[in-house]
Formats: structure tokens, sequence, C-alpha cells
């Protein structure tokens, strides 16, 4: 898994989306556009009729964006290569006609604040504390940010933005409505989804497809503003003082 993994399995109505990296499963600009493929593809498979999206490992949902790319962003349009990436998978989530079960079995970082922010339901452990960090490198939750703010509301999403080196826990998420249900361990945390994901294999598609609708009325625009918020982080990122933020978080 050295350059990172998207693994697609269709069980019995449920198609599951697993991905990983070694670095703490951040996400470099290729397995962005995997993960991106991966649930639109799913959203797109006739055996399939709920999506669980989850990462490899116990301890971190996702790390969020690879440090190394963003060292070797060199001009404005490979930052805005790089930050659409994470406008994908959200408009993938968004998108797609199935609902999307998230599975967050510990801490998320930045762009997977983002991605537990863009499914429809979404699982917790109690070690799931979440940090939005882009400002104390320079930068700001841009892409990530329409979606953080539908679940957590302008007041949460200020209070991540602002507080960008302090962690919140899994509890002040499930208040905000990031998260739907906390579990204390992994074993419930699994049980849980899999109940739900099997009612939902049996529940109608038609209906299910609908509520999608509802639920992500008013988000029609995401597909342009999500492109231009990645543009904004792809030219804060080669500001001298990001360069210097990014450099001093890869050297701690």
């Amino acid at each position: 898994m050295e350059q990172g993994r998207v693994d697609i399995e269709v069980l019995g109505g449920i198609g599951t989306i697993t991905f990983g990296h070694p670095q703490s499963n951040s996400l470099p600009g290729n397995l962005l556009r995997k993960l991106a493929d991966s649930i639109t593809s799913l959203g797109e498979d006739e055996r399939v009729r709920v999506i669980v999206l989850k990462s490899f490992g116990e301890k971190t949902l996702c790390a969020g964006a690879s440090f190394d790319e963003l060292v070797a962003i060199s001009d404005a349009e490979s930052g805005l290569h790089f930050f659409s990436g994470f406008a994908l998978v959200i408009n993938a989530c968004r998108t797609v006609k199935k609902l999307i079960i998230g599975r967050v079995q510990g801490k998320a970082v930045g762009g997977g604040v983002g991605i537990a922010a863009s499914v429809d339901y979404c699982f917790a452990t109690t070690s799931a504390s979440v940090k939005l960090s882009e400002l104390a490198v320079g930068i700001g939750p841009f892409v990530v940010g329409p979606a953080v703010e539908r679940k957590v509301g302008v007041s949460g999403m200020s209070e991540l933005a602002i507080q960008a080196t302090e962690w919140r826990s899994a509890e002040w998420a499930k208040q905000k409505g990031l998260y739907n249900e906390v579990f204390e361990t992994n074993e419930a945390l699994d049980d849980a989804i899999t109940k739900l994901a099997h009612r939902l294999s049996q529940s109608n598609p038609e209906a299910m497809e609908e509520l999608k609708k509802i639920f992500w009325e008013g988000t029609e625009n995401w597909d342009q503003q999500l492109i231009e918020r990645a543009k904004i982080s792809g030219r804060l990122v080669l500001s001298p003082f990001t360069r210097e933020a990014i450099h001093s978080f890869k050297s701690k």
C-alpha cells in the first residue's frame, strides 16, 4: 500500500469502498481521484443499493492532504489540480443516487472531516476527534467548507476553521450533527453499520434516491463553487508563509 489504494467490494446489495495510505490515510491527488471514481462507479452499479465508505486501520479515518504533494506544488495550475481532487470526492458523494454510510473509526483531519461531512449517515467511535488544521499551515478549509458547514452550521464551521490547532471530540461532532451515532468500540461501530447497511439494501431504491435528492437540495452549484474554492487554496499554498509553515510541519 506504499502509494495508497482504494478497494471496492459488492456483496448483498452493499457496495463497500475502503481507502488507505501508509501516511495515516492521507490523500494524495491520485488517490482522491480513484476515490471519487469508485464512488461514482458504485453509484452506477445496478447491484448496489447502498454504499459504505471507510478507511483502513484503526486509529485514523484520514489525515487530510498529502504534505509531500503540498510541498511539490509549484504553480497555481498544479495547486488547483490537487485541491480539486477533494472537490471531486465531495461532489461524487453528493451526486450519486445511492445513500452513503460513513465509518469514522479514528481521528479525521482537514479533508477527512470533509469526507465525514459528505456521507449521508455517519457512524463514529469515541476516538474519532476532528480538526480543520488548514489555517495553521497558511491556507484554509475552503474546498471542504461547504460540506462541513452543511452539517455543523456556520458556528461549528467557524470554530473548527479558526481553532485550527485544536481537536474537537467525537461527542462535539455528534452534538453538532457531523456524526449521527458514536460508539465505544470498533466492534460496536461495525455491528451498527452492518445492520443499517443490510436494512437499506432491502429498502426501495427509488425512495432512497428521492430522499437523497431532498437531503442535498441547495447544493446544485457545488460543481462550480468547489472548484472556485480549490483555486483559492491553490493560490495560497504558493505563498512564502504557507511554504514555510508546511516545511515546518513536515519536519516535526
